[in-house]
């Protein structure tokens, strides 16, 4: 395989709304360039991108893939990203070692909320910005109406380079708007010729000229003293505002009629920037701060940003090399674990194939198998430069459930295939409550979580069942009393005998207990004190009221007796418990729940909405904080109530919102929930 030096690559993210066209674009893509025979579907489960086993059951992507395309002697790696909200941690490692974000937007839907969504990921990671529109082909597809739509959202820098050449059923290739041409083309034959000038035409070029000739000065001078701008001046620009961002070009192709595909692919070699014209990355070299050059010659320098189980190769590492030349079967240092690794067979991947390279050049993305220490995230390096590469700041999940297994037995298998999902997916988190004892799985939605389920059974022969997790309640007291435990028993031989008087109030302070011994003149010898608040503190634990752990409350031992052949630790372990549990009920019992501190975050429209379902949810607004065009919402809620809110949100906010919480306290829980609550625990009880 021929190198591709640095100045032509090309590593391009396909981003947007789900459905959107991204994988069958990239289909065509590589079908026009003859990097494979035949058009793949997507509801046929035949395409290069998509061919887990889940992506081709539901027909959507789930998993970033890439694959090389190979086009007038340069090299674009594309890498198709999932466009439901669910698997936005592949969204945030692709778009971390691309050089620029292809958005797709559906001709016929236009500007959708994912399209919002990657935009403002793209910016996050100050990636330039271009935009595809696709399934022109299709009826009722309107490119006039799609643009306007466009340069609405992203403004008046969103300039079309292109127009179709006809649309619907009529579309046959493109018209190149800067060189007046169309373009029409069957795989890699491509016809050009000059086009009938028409008013429409003109419209469009003068909204590319404008648009051009704002990046810079000395051009918006000569545009505005009603000079032409010459072709190369034009190029220099677009190139140059592309890169800047101050320009956002507008493309048109079509994954299932690949006529306009061409064009594309000529534009991406012509206008997009390679890592060369990207520049430098920041890196750390010893705590210092360095600028790391996509140098060729420089000090060898990859960054892991996908990690995948193959059924057949075992782990395999997807990187991006941001500095120098890695060759297959050599050494490199991995900086965050402090280890060696010893590099195989390095390959390119084709969706599910891989292919053998010997090398791959700075800039370049490539995969390599087993690699024992590495995760995605780690920096692989030489060992004695210890260069570390920027980490990707992936989201956190958002919906939790708790896990069983559906086969008793299967625990150690069902944790075992959890720990390896999570280190291809850093979105998903797995970990024991010490609260509840159940074991939680958390991810960024229903789905997520459902394909992970998928996913164990598929890959590790275990199926689990997913329910909501149980609320960590609390119980204590309001009230104070008095009460004798006596424990007596004689059936003969040795007896049992143990009996105490003790006092229950509840605690000011955040205390959970507090033993307090108050026997004077051996009432209770001091051998069995301990056996006394050893018998108290195992009912904390296992609740009175419900079941739930006991908290706040003050035990005096004030009073009782023994007998001097009878009495034993058990006996009073006894008596003490009874008095507690007696005792805790006449003392005004009451059931306490976890408030939560909710941050939501939605566009001003939906505001009254949100509230709205949190007034629902009992919760308590604490203020709201506008931000942009969008209010920050700080609320207090229970966290009974905010289980599936990741669910709820994006339904109310069309999944334009967004939330964290954190715990912040324990409050009562209203009579009504509370009878509810000790209810479903007694029924439980009688059942077991």
């Amino acid at each position: 395989m021929t190198k591709v030096p640095t100045a032509k690559l090309r590593n391009i993210a396909l981003v947007g709304h789900g459905g959107a066209g991204k994988t069958t674009l990239a289909e065509a893509m590589l079908y026009v360039s003859g990097g494979i025979d035949r058009l793949g579907k997507v509801e046929e489960g035949t395409t290069t991108m998509d061919y887990d086993s889940e992506e081709v059951k539901r027909t959507v992507s789930i998993n970033a893939s890439v694959a090389p395309c190979f086009w007038r002697e340069h090299k674009i790696n594309l890498i198709d990203t999932p466009g439901y909200f669910d698997f936005v941690g592949e969204v945030s490692s692709s778009l971390r070692v691309a050089d620029i974000s292809l958005i797709v937007v559906d001709a016929l839907s236009g500007v959708q909320v994912g399209t919002e969504k990657v935009s403002a990921y793209a910016d996050d990671f100050r990636l330039p910005k271009a935009i595809v529109v696709s399934k022109i082909d299709r009826e009722n597809a309107n490119f006039t109406k799609v643009i306007e739509e466009i340069r609405e959202y992203f403004g008046p820098q969103a300039v079309p380079v292109q127009i179709p050449n006809g649309q619907a059923e009529q579309f046959n290739g493109i018209i190149d708007l800067l060189r007046l041409e169309t373009v029409v083309s069957q795989r890699n034959q491509v016809k050009r010729e000059p086009v009938n000038i028409t008013p429409e035409i003109t419209t469009y070029r003068d909204l590319l000229i404008e648009g051009v000739a704002s990046t810079d000065d000395a051009l918006m001078e000569k545009y505005f003293d009603g000079q032409e701008l010459t072709t190369p001046e034009i190029i220099n620009a677009l190139k140059s505002g592309l890169l800047t961002g101050s320009l956002t070009p507008i493309f048109f192709a079509c994954g299932t009629n690949p006529s306009g595909t061409p064009a594309l692919l000529d534009a991406i070699v012509n206008y997009f920037p390679s890592p060369a014209d990207i520049g430098g990355i920041k890196a750390l070299q010893n705590n210092s701060e360095i600028i790391l050059t996509p140098d060729s010659n420089g000090p060898i320098t990859a960054f892991v940003f996908k990690t995948m189980a193959d059924p057949y190769v075992g782990k395999l590492s997807l990187f991006r090399v941001y500095s120098g030349t890695l060759r297959s079967d050599s050494y490199v240092y991995n900086t965050a674990r402090e280890k060696e690794e010893r590099l195989g067979q390095l390959m390119l991947v084709y969706g599910k194939d891989l292919k053998p390279v010997a090398e791959l050049e700075a800039g370049d993305i490539g995969a390599v198998t087993k690699l024992q220490e590495t995760v995605t995230g780690d920096t692989l390096t030489e060992k004695d430069k210890k260069i570390s590469l920027p980490l990707i700041q992936f989201p956190k999940p958002v919906l939790s459930m708790a896990v069983e297994p559906k086969t008793k037995g299967d625990e150690d298998k069902i944790s075992i295939g959890l720990h390896r999902l999570v280190e291809e997916d850093p979105t998903l988190a797995i970990k024991k409550s010490t609260e509840t004892g159940q074991l939680l799985i958390s991810g960024m939605g229903d789905l997520h979580l459902e394909v992970i389920g998928s996913r164990l059974k598929n890959k590790f022969g275990t199926e689990i069942e997913l329910s909501v997790p149980r609320v960590a309640y609390r119980e204590t007291i309001r009230g104070a009393t008095k009460i004798e435990g006596k424990h007596k028993k004689q059936s003969g031989g040795r007896g049992q005998y143990g009996h105490v008087w003790i006092e229950i109030e509840p605690l000011a302070n955040d205390q959970r207990f507090e033993f307090v011994d108050k026997i004077f003149g051996g009432a209770v010898p001091k051998q069995y004190i301990p056996a006394v608040e050893k018998g108290i503190l195992e009912v904390l634990d296992e609740g009175v009221l419900a079941g739930y752990p006991i908290t706040g409350v003050r035990v005096t031992l004030v009073d009782g007796s023994y007998h001097s052949v009878d009495s034993s630790e058990m006996a009073f372990k006894i008596a003490a418990s009874m008095a507690f549990k007696k005792g805790f009920m006449d003392a005004r019992p009451i059931l306490l729940e976890p408030i939560l501190k909710a941050a939501i975050s939605v566009p001003d429209e939906y505001m009254g909405d949100v509230i709205g379902d949190l007034n629902k949810k009992r919760g308590k607004i604490l203020g709201m904080e506008p931000q942009s065009n969008y209010q920050l919402i700080n609320a207090l809620v229970p966290q009974s109530e905010m289980f599936r809110y990741a669910i709820d949100l994006r339904s109310i906010s069309q999944a334009r919102g967004s939330f964290s919480v954190e715990f912040d306290h324990y409050e009562e829980v209203p009579q009504v929930q509370a009878e509810q609550i000790i209810a479903a625990a007694k029924e439980k009880e009688a059942a077991s």
